[in-house]
């Protein structure tokens, strides 16, 4: 009985650690997906700046991030978009 009783204590007090944690860490309220009308509005300034292709799409911190844009000359990088208007704030080159 004894042993029962200490293994629910247990649990019960592992879970509420564990709720605890997920609780401490939320998803940003800014943090959505992209939506199709976005989309198309990158893609256009994306191809309007010279690149050819690109990988995923995001809406993270208050703006739209894109992985593995592949310039015209075939180098690779990491962008930030603006929001707003949709312009290149931001490229870090992937090496």
């Amino acid at each position: 009985m004894f042993d029962r009783t200490r293994r629910h204590l247990l649990a019960g007090a592992l879970g509420l650690g564990l709720a605890g944690t997920l609780a401490a860490a939320p998803a940003r309220a800014d943090d959505r997906p992209v939506t199709a009308e976005e989309l198309r509005q990158i893609e256009a300034s994306l191809r309007q700046a010279g690149f050819t292709r690109w990988g995923k799409v995001e809406f993270d911190d208050g703006r739209f991030e894109v992985d593995d844009a592949i310039a015209g000359d075939g180098a690779k990088y990491d962008l930030e978009l603006s929001s707003v208007d949709f312009s290149i704030l931001k490229r870090d080159r992937d090496d």
